[in-house]
């Protein structure tokens, strides 16, 4: 079967990585919307060819003959570490533009993208909204949380996948591949190690050979990145180049931002980008489709939504699948030698908030990960940079 090509649209583009992953897939970006200046700047520079606009309330129609719509929409009012407004939150609801566009175009295939806590958030009325009006609109659709970490790239984040289309069988998109959970032998204190020095109390993001999920730092672009402890017992947070490449983007991609913002607007863009080799993945399965057998699939009845992956035809009766977050399990290299460039050390002051958080948590550590630490922070200057 001869490969499909698709024209796409894409909505909240941040700085494009659905884009790059549906371009690595054989389709072309016709026109791109986005807010944010200094992401436009990003775009204007990576996507010369594409039509920007900046605000998708003011998007009358989608350019004609459209096959793919993307769009990871805002998730500030969904993220577990939000402010979990939900569905009707400012930003959030904008999700109903898409759903506008979608309305008044006739387009075949669309994707969406977010924070898993999309799913329980309110009982699940976020996801239950997206998926009814979907369903009106003539698409079948499925969804599954995939992990970045299956492609290669040495970070654990999640994140909510939706493939919805009027042609064809979203299943055959997202659900086809799958992958046992892999057996990883790399144990602390033998490998690098990240997690989140500004957390401690509830949780801290621990990752095994890995970062936690990049995050986009403070509303006024003070960046937040993860910690990272190195086979040597010494703590750093890595470079913003290698921060773009741990989302799978190349080095310097976010580099005309510089010229129209502020310093710490790069990180923010990064933590809210979406991994480029989950959205290549799709989007070379919207070219050449797999096969999902569904005979194994049960309808859904319970008062939750599955955590991992379900589907529906044009009936609407929600089916659960089995199906894990690794759609494809890549070699990689390890976080220690993934990192190019050097990071900076974790600052003392860092170091030991951190580590008073955790004396007013209950949370369980590595053993000797704690001790570690201390004797760390008690060697590192104090005018070290956080």
């Amino acid at each position: 079967m001869a490969a499909v090509s698709l024209k796409v649209a894409g909505l909240f583009a941040g700085i494009g990585g659905l884009e790059i992953g549906m371009a690595a897939g054989g389709h072309h970006a016709q026109v791109l919307v986005e807010n944010s200046p200094a992401a436009l700047h990003v775009l204007r520079r990576r996507f010369p060819d594409a039509k920007l606009e900046t605000d998708v309330r003011d998007v009358a129609a989608l350019p004609k003959h459209t096959d793919l719509v993307v769009a990871g929409f805002p998730c500030q009012d969904l993220s577990s570490v939000g402010r979990k407004a939900g569905i009707v939150g400012a930003r959030s609801s904008l999700v109903g533009e898409v759903l506008r566009l979608l309305e008044d175009g006739d387009v075949p295939w669309v994707v969406l993208e977010n924070v898993p806590f999309l799913i329980s958030l309110g009982q699940g009325a976020a996801l239950r909204l997206i998926t009814r009006a979907l369903t009106e609109l003539g698409y079948r659709w499925a969804y599954r949380v995939v992990d970045t970490n299956a492609f290669g790239l040495p970070q654990r984040r999640n994140r909510w996948y939706l493939v919805g289309s009027r042609v064809g069988d979203p299943r055959d998109v997202l659900l086809a591949d799958d992958c046992p959970k892999p057996t990883v032998a790399a144990r602390y204190p033998d490998v690098a190690c990240g997690f989140y020095w500004t957390e401690g109390m509830r949780s801290f993001g621990w990752a095994v050979d890995a970062v936690p999920p990049i995050k986009c730092g403070s509303s006024v672009g003070v960046p937040s990145p993860p910690a990272i402890r190195l086979p040597s017992g010494s703590y750093v947070t890595p470079d913003l180049r290698d921060t773009e490449r741990l989302q799978g983007f190349p080095v310097d991609w976010t580099a005309p931002a510089d010229e129209v913002a502020r310093p710490g607007e790069r990180w923010r863009m990064v933590g809210n980008s979406v991994s480029v080799p989950a959205a290549a993945w799709i989007g070379g399965r919207l070219a050449t489709p797999g096969h999902y057998d569904p005979s194994a699939d049960q309808p859904w009845s319970g008062a939750t939504w599955s955590r991992r992956a379900a589907w529906a035809n044009l009936d609407g009766v929600v089916h659960t699948a089995d199906v894990g977050p690794w759609p494809v399990w890549e070699p990689r290299l390890p976080l220690v030698d993934f990192l190019e460039f050097p990071g900076k050390p974790l600052s003392a002051r860092a170091a030991s908030g951190f580590l008073r958080r955790t004396g007013k948590g209950s949370l369980r550590f590595p053993d000797g990960f704690l001790d570690e630490l201390t004797g760390y922070a008690a060697r590192i200057p104090s005018t070290a940079l956080r």
